[in-house]
């Protein structure tokens, strides 16, 4: 599975943004999709999972301001990001898990929140 994440970009406090993730490859066998962040300085964390069958996940830090979709038609998922704060400045990466639990990710997009 090989995917392409974009949509990064510099935005405003209180702006939005939609990253979007093109899968290619054995994309039959993906279980779970998702996204994940890193800041500066810190881990790679989850933001965002949903599953083979519609269910979602939210990292209680974007609950209520971020929301996966996908897209089979078009094999891509999106995180689309409202109410942005300086806090979400991160590199973002999207994920896909098979159901041999085998994680793929995409090159980070880089997300900067400033004014």
């Amino acid at each position: 599975v090989q995917l392409q994440a974009s949509g990064g970009g510099l935005v405003q406090p209180g702006g939005s943004l939609r990253l979007s993730c093109a899968a290619s490859g054995s994309i039959f066998s993906i279980r779970h999709r998702g996204w994940y962040r890193q800041a500066p300085g810190k881990q790679r964390d989850v933001i965002a999972i949903i599953s083979s069958g519609g269910s979602t996940v939210y990292a209680d830090s974007v609950k209520g301001r971020f929301t996966i979709s996908r897209d089979y038609a078009k094999n891509t998922w999106y995180l689309q990001m409202n109410s942005l704060k300086p806090e979400d400045t991160a590199v973002y990466y999207c994920n896909a898990a098979n159901y041999g639990d085998v994680n793929f990710w995409g090159k980070g997009t880089l997300v900067t929140v400033s004014s």
